[in-house]
C-alpha cells in the first residue's frame, strides 16, 4: 500500500496545516528540475528575483521578478525557470484551511498576479507573519485569518494574461469528483462501483485507469487517504482513537489500528 494518499512529490509535515519555505539560488546553482505534478496541497509562491514560466492546467504565465502565483489544490503543475539568480518564497496550504476561509472567494484557476510595490511589501509581510505564527502553534487560528489575507491580496492584485497550452490534467481530471466525494465526507463509503459511476467509467476500466493515473489501486488509494487524515486529526485535535477510526470508516479500533 502507497504511503502517500495522493501523488505528490512533496507533503506538510505530520500535524501541518500550512508550511512555509524561502529559496534562494545563486546563478551558479543547478537549475531546478521539471516535474509535472499535483497534490491536495494548494500552492502561493511570492517570486523575488526570478523569470520563467508557470504551467498549470492549460494556462501558462511568464514569471517575472515580484510577480506572485496560486496553484489550487489537485491541479498539474510545473514551474521552468531561466538560467540567473532566483528566489521565492513557497506557501503550502492545506485544502482544509482554504475551506475554512469564507470572507475571500477561492479562485478554482490558476492565478498569476503583479502586485505592485505597496502589495509585495504586504504579502511578504504576510507570509513572514504566518511563518512565525505557524512555527510557534500550527493550532492557532490566526493561520486561517493570514492565509485568507494573503489570498485576498492575490486576489486584489493585478492580474498576469495566460497563454493557453494544451492541457495534460485530463487524465487527472475524470477522478476528480472521486477525489472530492472522499475530501467532503471521508468516513462514507464509497465503493469501487460507485466511484467507478461518478467518473462515467466501467469498474473494470476505472480501475486499470485510476491505477495508471495514482499509481496504486482503488482500495489502497481510500485507505491511504483515510489514514491520511487520521494522522493530521491525532496530531491536531484531542479526540479518541476510537472515534477518530470510526469517523473514518474503519470498522473498528483494532481495524483502525492495525491498518495505520
Amino acid at each position: 500500500m502507497v504511503v502517500q494518499p495522493i501523488c505528490e512529490p512533496v507533503g506538510l509535515p505530520l500535524g501541518t496545516n500550512v508550511l512555509v519555505a524561502r529559496v534562494a539560488m545563486p546563478a551558479s546553482a543547478t537549475e531546478p528540475s521539471r516535474l509535472l505534478h499535483f497534490h491536495d496541497v494548494a500552492e502561493i509562491v511570492l517570486f523575488g528575483d526570478a523569470r520563467g514560466r508557470f504551467e498549470c492546467g492549460a494556462h501558462s504565465f511568464a514569471i517575472t521578478p515580484g510577480c506572485a502565483v496560486f496553484a489550487p489544490t489537485m491541479h498539474y503543475h510545473d514551474f521552468h525557470f531561466e538560467p540567473g539568480t532566483k528566489d521565492w518564497t513557497l506557501i503550502q496550504v492545506d485544502p482544509y484551511v482554504l475551506d475554512r476561509i469564507t470572507h475571500v472567494a477561492i479562485p478554482t484557476e490558476p492565478l498569476c498576479v503583479a502586485p505592485s510595490p505597496v502589495e509585495r511589501e504586504r504579502l511578504a509581510m504576510l507570509a513572514d507573519w504566518l511563518n512565525r505564527v505557524a512555527l510557534a502553534d500550527r493550532t492557532d487560528p490566526l493561520v486561517d485569518q493570514i492565509v485568507g489575507l494573503i489570498m485576498h491580496a492575490l486576489c486584489r492584485a493585478e492580474t498576469v494574461t495566460a497563454e493557453a497550452i494544451p492541457d495534460r490534467s485530463a487524465q487527472l481530471a475524470r477522478f476528480l469528483p472521486v477525489i472530492e466525494r472522499l475530501r467532503s465526507n471521508p468516513g462514507q463509503p464509497l465503493p469501487m462501483s460507485e466511484a467507478a459511476t461518478l467518473s462515467h467509467l466501467s469498474p473494470a476500466y476505472f480501475s486499470r485507469r485510476f491505477a495508471a493515473v495514482f499509481g496504486c489501486g482503488y482500495a489502497d488509494y481510500v485507505t491511504s487517504f483515510r489514514l491520511h487524515i487520521a494522522s493530521r486529526r491525532i496530531a491536531t485535535t484531542r479526540l479518541q482513537l476510537s472515534e477518530i477510526g470510526f469517523a473514518l470508516g474503519f470498522s473498528s479500533p483494532s481495524h483502525f489500528t492495525a491498518r495505520f
